[in-house]
């Protein structure tokens, strides 16, 4: 069955109002919602509006491309997708139908530890290079596990999410009344032992003194992590330059600057608005990935200027899926790399290598 992609669709943001009609509003809740207000959830995508483009011209674009070594990786361009979790939601054949999409385009995926179908599976699905994302679990000897699994599975770096510790309050996932469906599951953690629930009684703390601060991930357990394996380790979830300098002396392989898309703690700011001041304490030593809020060509090559390496997208694959599954996924990837090349030629840049700063407007 060939899913026709709508005519309408010209941008990659024309595909949201298509997924919505398409997917159960509770479902939706989850998918697109952001935690309490919204705010850095808004402020994402707001940031890109704010910055402007200066252009070159008659400059000499032979022997333009879009190439780049990313740990280990040689990519076409620097578009990956982000971990989302539960892809099933959206469409019936979930991560298998992102990873053909991937595929077809050549673009490095991150599959999320909440996966829908099983790692082994996506990886023995993927014809481009693939990440794991990993939160570090409470059952300790699970995650060793999980390390393991996607080791042998051919994971080529695992990309520890470290801005989670606890859920932010979704709000517009309550109001919905989110539960995950029967056919949908975090396939991954089957076996896992969990945390005993916790109910805070009135007047007592919700949190705090809670077995899920007991075992909440440190910089040491960073460590333990880094020492189980020899694939190259990102940390994911980086917003304060302070975190990103310890990130970088501890030895991680690269740090993906992100507010888990506006999900975790709201008010952070757009994470196109901290990138400077963490490239500047970066100075180089780690490549910088930046997710929330990407859904242009022009978005990715504002990141680019201000100290990105690359980009991960999330929510907006997540719409193509759900629109026009592996074909959707494909197309967003098609129409951002196009339009990151038509911003590259009329700013007079050939390779990722001549985006700075001096083509930002001030």
């Amino acid at each position: 069955m060939t899913v026709q992609i709508p005519a309408e669709i010209a941008a990659v943001a024309d595909y949201e109002a298509f997924a919505r009609e398409r997917m159960k509003p509770a479902a939706w809740a989850y998918l697109n919602g952001g935690a309490a207000d919204e705010l850095t959830l808004a402020d994402n995508l707001a940031a890109f509006q704010r910055v402007r483009l200066l252009n070159r011209v008659l400059e000499d674009l032979g022997g333009g491309h879009t190439r780049l070594e990313l740990c280990g990786l040689e990519l076409d361009y620097p578009i990956l997708l982000a971990p989302v979790a539960y892809q099933k939601l959206a469409h019936p054949d979930g991560e298998l139908a992102s990873v053909l999409g991937a595929s077809a385009m050549g673009a490095a995926m991150v599959v999320s530890t909440q996966a829908s179908v099983s790692l082994e599976d996506i990886a023995q699905a993927a014809q481009t290079p693939l990440w794991f994302q990993l939160y570090i679990q409470p059952d300790r000897e699970f995650t060793r596990e999980l390390v393991r699994r996607a080791e042998a599975a051919g994971y080529r770096a695992l990309v520890v999410t470290v801005d989670a510790p606890v859920n932010g309050l979704r709000n517009r996932e309550q109001r919905a009344a989110f539960t995950l469906p029967a056919n949908v599951e975090a396939i991954n953690l089957k076996g896992m032992r969990s945390l005993p629930p916790s109910v805070a009684q009135p007047g007592s703390s919700p949190l705090f003194g809670s077995p899920l601060l007991a075992s909440a991930p440190t910089w040491k357990d960073l460590e333990w992590l880094q020492s189980l394996t020899r694939l190259p380790v990102l940390v994911k979830g980086v917003m304060n330059p302070r975190d990103a300098v310890r990130a970088v002396e501890q030895g991680v392989a690269g740090i993906v600057v992100s507010n888990h898309g506006g999900r975790t703690l709201d008010s952070l700011p757009a994470t196109l608005d901290v990138l400077p001041a963490i490239a500047q304490a970066v100075q180089g030593r780690v490549p910088l990935l930046l997710d929330g809020g990407v859904r242009r060509g022009t978005d990715i090559f504002k990141a680019l200027a201000l100290g990105a390496s690359a980009v991960m997208i999330g929510r907006p694959y997540v719409h193509g899926l759900a629109v026009a599954g592996a074909s959707g996924v494909a197309h967003v990837l098609h129409l951002l790399r196009t339009e990151l090349e038509v911003a590259m030629a009329l700013t007079g840049c050939a390779r990722l290598t001549d985006i700075d700063a001096s083509l930002i407007w001030r």
